[in-house]
């Protein structure tokens, strides 16, 4: 059997026999992850701006104490740790972000950062991606939300009603549950835990399934961009139209 060897030299950051350009694949990380991070943090922690007409923004969905009964502070923080969380432990974004922000590797082949002993996710507060499957759970309940919300935006004064914005919602809850259904997690509970898709009838059509949701889970890098962009694009929207700088406009 011919000897594999790795191309990653020995003794430095970023050192390797790569003649390609590999860190071009870091630049969308840096951009749009880490763009969106700020983004998203000041628009949790402002509080206002995020509701008009039929629109809620889905930052703030579901709206939890909007007058400051109870909360003091944005309603935003009250819900967000669990749709970050489900984005924070995914597996592709944790490939991701550990190449990009924590040069763990940097890439394939490419050395890492001297002195650091590489521990995995058995150490705090990485282990803490072990909770992934939960925060799973919790982004089914928030894709209903969301799902409700998207529902409203179509209705308005008691009328059918189409703007911008319900589009700009539509687009917004297709993508976010293409990403939600493509989940490892997913996968594995529909099917992908099973020892024998034969033997019963109800494993040959959770077979059937998973088949099928694989086929969603090949396109979960996609979907992780797509939705990212889109459910920001979402609470920029409502932003705008909340403060009166742009006018939705009314199609139908």
């Amino acid at each position: 059997m011919a000897e594999i060897k790795s191309t990653a030299l020995q003794g430095g950051f970023g050192r390797t026999q790569r003649r390609d350009a590999w860190w071009v694949e870091n630049l969308p990380v840096w951009i749009l992850l880490g763009g969106f991070g700020i983004y998203a943090t000041l628009r949790a922690f402002k509080g206002d701006f995020f509701q008009t007409g039929p629109y809620l923004s889905p930052f703030y969905s579901p709206l939890i104490d909007a007058d400051h009964h109870i909360w003091k502070w944005s309603p935003a923080l009250l819900i967000l740790i669990f749709p970050l969380g489900f984005r924070m432990t995914c597996y592709y974004y944790r490939k991701a972000y550990y190449r990009a922000f924590f040069a763990d590797p940097p890439a394939c082949a490419v050395g890492e950062p001297l002195g650091r002993k590489y521990k995995g996710e058995t150490k705090f507060p990485f282990i803490l991606q072990n909770l992934h499957r939960y925060f799973f759970y919790f982004a089914l309940i928030f894709i209903v939300f969301l799902w409700k919300d998207t529902i409203e935006a179509f209705w308005y004064e008691g009328h059918f009603f189409v703007g911008v914005g319900s589009l700009v919602f539509l687009v917004n809850i297709i993508l976010l549950s293409l990403y939600t259904f493509s989940c490892h997690s997913w996968r594995h509970l529909v099917g992908g835990k099973l020892d024998c898709f034969s033997c019963s009838v109800a494993n040959q059509s959770r077979h059937g399934l998973w088949k099928k949701f694989s086929f969603l889970n090949e396109r979960h890098m996609v979907f992780a961009w797509c939705s990212l962009v889109s459910v920001g694009f979402a609470d920029f929207y409502v932003w705008m139209v909340a403060s009166g700088l742009i006018k939705d406009i009314r199609l139908l």
